[in-house]
């Protein structure tokens, strides 16, 4: 009998196709992509599932349109400023990983803001992949250490873990990707080393309770193995 989820990513794909279905602009889709999240996170709190990693922005998302990736920071900006106490209530820790370099000023002060104002919630953790690669993770904190001059002799699993965007948090257990694809593209390289994976053809937006159930049923019946 497989472990129970510890760690839960999902990669929150299909948004702007489910927009398109629908004759709405992808900053539409993207609104119906947070509401989705949002009706989730109570659900996966009765789960007893203590991390879940979400995909909301990647550092290759700055290749879409300027009205897009202007709509999507909005959209970043107005959850910040907006749901603190919505994730106050639910007990709910934000955390975001990810590089700060590009992002606005004051989306960065609202990211602070945020962690700060829950950080001594206890009934879950929310980690928003924000300007996040996992390519560049691995470069960052790669750098750390150069930086901090550690001994390659002294660098191990340990040592590399602990200088990522979120050292504190344990590796994904499972990854869910919706939308019909079936890649990484780039999600938590070094968290996923032994991750277990569930591809689903549901738009990101109608990703509903009842499916997430399913998922997670699933997953609890697999023999998971770490290299035996």
């Amino acid at each position: 009998m497989g472990q129970s989820v510890k760690h839960l990513g999902i990669i929150m794909d299909g948004n702007r196709r489910w927009a398109k279905a629908k004759g709405q602009s992808a900053a539409f889709g993207h609104k119906a992509g947070f509401s989705a999240l949002k009706d989730l996170l109570s659900c996966i709190k009765t789960m007893d599932i203590e991390y879940v990693s979400v995909y909301a922005f990647s550092t290759e998302n700055w290749k879409r349109s300027e009205s897009e990736v202007g709509a999507l920071m909005s959209l970043i900006r107005w959850v910040f400023k907006n749901e603190l106490e919505s994730f106050n209530k639910q007990d709910i820790r934000l955390m975001v990983a990810g590089s700060r370099d590009k992002l606005a000023k004051d989306i960065v002060k609202l990211i602070e803001h945020a962690e700060g104002a829950t950080a001594a919630n206890q009934s879950g953790t929310l980690v928003i992949c924000l300007n996040y690669g996992g390519h560049e993770e691995i470069i960052s904190a790669t750098k750390k250490m150069i930086i901090a001059g550690v001994d390659p002799n002294d660098v191990s699993i340990e040592t590399f873990a602990a200088n990522l965007y979120t050292p504190s948090i344990p590796n994904i257990d499972l990854i869910i990707r919706t939308s019909g694809e079936q890649r990484l593209s780039n999600f938590m390289l070094w968290r996923a080393a032994y991750a277990e994976f569930v591809f689903t053809q549901t738009l990101w937006p109608d990703f509903t309770e009842e499916e997430l159930k399913k998922i997670i049923q699933e997953y609890e019946s697999r023999q998971r193995r770490f290299g035996e």
